[in-house]
């Protein structure tokens, strides 16, 4: 089944079960993504460890602000 053929079936649907795969649907592409989320992990990490090393040069928020 392609994904016309789908969006075809899904329309011949009730309301209600339409509002079941909309709902199915957007949480499966909420999901966060395992490889995605250790990226995020090790970077962060990685960051912190240069701002705990002195490594890395901060700004204090109002002088973002203030630009």
């Amino acid at each position: 089944m392609n994904a016309k053929s789908i969006v075809q079936t899904a329309l011949s649907l009730s309301p209600a079960e339409r509002i079941l795969i909309i709902e199915a649907i957007s949480k499966s592409l909420s999901e966060p993504n395992a490889d995605i989320e250790k990226y995020w992990e090790d970077e962060v990490e990685k960051r912190f460890q240069l701002f705990i090393d002195g490594k890395v040069k901060t700004i204090v928020y109002n002088d973002i602000v203030k630009k």
